[in-house]
């Protein structure tokens, strides 16, 4: 049964217009005109228990408004929403236990006081144990690396040390279902690192839902098997990473190193030059026309080969694709 199921989900914000100067605002108090902004368009998924799905889109494409949507706060205009079986809206306070929330330009701590106190507060909050509570502090503290943060007032650390703070703030209640949206944004690669090693921690341990919005590619290629991606408010694409990379992503690199000259070699039908060196030789073909194996024999047939790579799609080209109207229908799984 799914833990989340969002049917023809739609949010419409009426923003009032208003004319530049005086007169304009006189007019917009005497005759106000209102516009209607559709910032999520109908959108129907659901997600089951213990995945991690990458929900992405451009910005202004409508990501966080669902996130608050699915949170509870904001209500939708029209269409469905059920997390956990509950109105997230109307029974706030009942889906709040069970969720946790990352956003990665907001913080949920408190500025002044030492990590440890914000931890003890978000605690009493959420009613954890105080068994339950000190085994999860242990936990974080050292698979996030915090023991030394613990006593830091949090307007004293950096942005890396802020962001795992974060992470174990909104863990440590263990809700069923976390929301993460932008968790690294501006951290460093060993930090992103870090973070991406304890959201798969968690979810294999705990079997914890992760909704991930972000626009860090590598974020999605680590931990998304499933995306969701929307463009304009629509859903334009939901299923396997691969089978987005499978059709977008049909050219492939292959860099062979040789023991004679390559730029004499001939080129194999289906395949083009990329790169020529005396001793390298690289070489991008379409895996719709040709296959990586019948590639290299025909290299390998004309010059001898000391040692070659195989270059997957890379998913920052695919999702340009995608972004740059190359969806024009919905994509089948």
């Amino acid at each position: 049964m799914p833990i989340i199921q969002a049917e023809n989900l739609s949010k419409v914000f009426r923003i009032p217009h208003k004319d530049p100067g005086v007169a304009g605002a006189f007019k917009a108090v005497l005759r106000p005109r209102f516009e209607d902004k559709v910032a999520v368009n109908g959108i129907s998924f659901s997600v089951e228990p213990g995945e991690i799905v990458g929900y992405i889109g451009v910005n202004g494409a409508g990501k966080s408004t669902t996130i608050k949507m699915l949170t509870g706060i904001l209500m939708p205009t029209r269409g469905n929403v059920q997390v956990l079986g509950r109105d997230p809206h109307r029974q706030r306070v009942a889906n709040a236990r069970d969720i946790g929330v990352v956003f990665g330009q907001r913080s949920q701590l408190w500025w002044d006081l030492a990590f440890i106190e914000s931890l003890n507060l978000v605690a009493k909050i959420y009613e954890v144990p105080p068994a339950r509570y000190k085994q999860l502090l242990d936990q974080f503290a050292e698979t996030l690396e915090l023991g030394e943060l613990l006593r830091v007032p949090i307007r004293n650390m950096s942005l890396g040390q802020k962001m795992r703070a974060e992470l174990a703030a909104t863990l440590i209640h263990a809700p069923r279902i976390v929301y993460l949206d932008e968790p690294t944004i501006g951290l460093d690669l060993i930090v992103k690192e870090r973070i991406r090693e304890f959201i798969k921690q968690q979810n294999r341990a705990a079997g914890t839902t992760v909704i991930l919005t972000t626009h860090d590619l590598g974020d999605i290629e680590e931990l998304c098997p499933r995306v969701i991606i929307i463009d304009a408010g629509a859903l334009i694409y939901d299923g396997p990473i691969s089978t987005i990379k499978a059709r977008f992503g049909k050219y492939r690199e292959i860099t062979f190193e040789t023991l004679g000259d390559a730029s004499a070699c001939a080129v194999p039908p289906g395949a083009e030059i990329v790169g020529a060196e005396p001793r390298k030789l690289t070489l991008r073909f379409d895996r719709t026309l040709t296959t990586a194996s019948q590639v290299a024999q025909a290299v390998m047939n004309a010059i001898e080969v000391k040692d070659f790579s195989l270059a997957e799609p890379d998913l920052a080209s695919v999702i340009k694709q995608i972004y740059g109207g190359a969806l024009r229908e919905p994509v089948t799984p």
